[in-house]
């Protein structure tokens, strides 16, 4: 099976406060922008929206079915919110997208890459996967869904529910998690 590297630098505003990151991208044929969280069928960035715009579609032109990626970057230096995935070289299983089905061969660098974000005491994952990962280079123990743990440099570590749409949670609902950890790093 072929290896996949992931297609993105990692996105570090100035002052960044959280870092969010999920595991890996869909294929590029999935992709409606070339960014983080790039499938319009994932509700990252309509939760985004709804929580820092008052309006799930404010990151996302309807007309073109796509995300704004301009609008997407400008948001997120403003709220300090950095971005990475928890893998850098993966192999697709079966072919899609599915983190069930993906076998993590180089995990990120998480200590470089916190390095570069002297502000930054805070990394959420955006699903269960991703929290293995990041439970397994930190020493932690994989937090319960809308829970942290603390690691033991104090980098608390967040698990966030999936935004995939395969995830069972009403958009409503993904969203009062993540807005409850941004209250809590001092984003809301």
């Amino acid at each position: 099976l072929p290896v996949e590297c992931h297609p993105w630098e990692p996105f570090i505003p100035t002052g960044a406060k959280i870092l969010i990151m999920g595991t890996f991208p869909p294929g590029n044929h999935r992709w409606s922008m070339d960014f983080y969280y790039p499938n319009r069928t994932n509700d990252f960035w309509f939760v985004m929206g709804h929580i820092f715009l008052g309006d799930r579609y404010a990151l996302y032109d309807r007309q073109a079915k796509k995300f704004d990626p301009d609008a997407i970057k400008r948001l997120m230096a403003e709220k300090h919110i950095a971005l990475s995935d928890t893998a850098r070289k993966v192999r697709r299983l079966k072919g899609n997208a599915s983190d069930k089905f993906l076998e993590i061969l180089e995990p990120v660098p998480l200590h470089d890459l916190l390095a570069q974000m002297p502000d930054c005491h805070s990394v959420a994952t955006t699903g269960e996967k991703a929290a293995g990962v990041i439970a397994s280079i930190t020493g932690t123990s994989v937090p319960k869904m809308g829970d942290m743990v603390t690691a033991p440099d104090c980098l608390e570590i967040w698990r966030m529910p999936s935004t995939s749409r395969a995830y069972p949670l009403a958009l409503e609902k993904k969203a009062e998690y993540y807005a409850a950890m941004f209250r809590h790093v001092g984003l809301l």
